[in-house]
């Protein structure tokens, strides 16, 4: 969990951090596991989730285990509204054509990025599926690899982020789960990438240049 300095609210910054624990434990967790996960007692613990249950950003089940509440739907509904009402048709669309899980991947800071769309193919017998939301390291997975292939070369980068400057796009091998192919490509003039999550692909270089047509043509969307 992040640190909070002088400059920021201890109450507020405690507040997030749980919503940040309960995106990491969609399952739930108890009042003790929240207040130890933030390093409160106890009744400080219940008094800030009382005050996330009064705004439905959590809630209690039958359990009185916590999870995330609905009202954090209607707060994320103009977050990158504009980004994901036109990157919609163009996932549809590579999605159509491959046969496979498209996403759109946002860069969120030096160190992550964050799956903010995943587009699931309608006719697939088997299909790789992930949560919308999902933070990953930059340096790890197909599309993080993109966003860092779009930057000039760096001291100490992977050989997979040179590789993937040359291709126009990157391709990682169970990073982010096991056993998954990840192919993506940057957007060009933004910090987005677009791609592929897949079981097996045995034409990478095809289904390559598929994800950086499609990146291009949310580009040319987004100007």
């Amino acid at each position: 969990m992040s640190e909070v300095d002088s400059g920021m609210s201890k109450t507020l910054h405690n507040g997030l951090q749980i919503l940040e624990l309960l995106v990491a434990h969609p399952q739930g967790m108890t009042l003790t596991e929240i207040a130890e996960g933030v390093g409160v007692h106890r009744t400080v613990a219940h008094r800030l989730v009382r005050t996330l249950e009064a705004h439905r950003l959590c809630r209690r089940d039958r359990f009185k285990r916590i999870s995330l509440g609905t009202g954090l739907v209607r707060l994320a509904e103009p977050v990158e509204q504009d980004l994901r009402t036109l990157a919609r048709p163009v996932l549809e669309e590579l999605t159509d054509v491959t046969q496979a899980t498209a996403h759109l991947v946002v860069r969120e800071g030096a160190d992550e990025v964050r799956m903010l769309m995943i587009v699931e193919p309608r006719q697939a017998r088997m299909h790789v599926s992930f949560r919308p939301g999902q933070v990953d390291p930059i340096d790890r997975g197909s599309a993080g690899l993109a966003l860092l292939a779009a930057a000039p070369a760096a001291e100490g980068e992977r050989e997979e982020v040179a590789l993937a400057r040359k291709r126009g796009f990157a391709v990682s091998y169970g990073e982010i789960a096991p056993s998954i192919i990840g192919i993506s490509a940057v957007v060009p003039g933004r910090e987005v990438s677009i791609g592929l999550s897949l079981f097996s692909a045995p034409d990478e270089e095809s289904l390559g240049r598929t994800v950086v047509e499609a990146a291009q043509r949310l580009g040319s969307l987004l100007r």
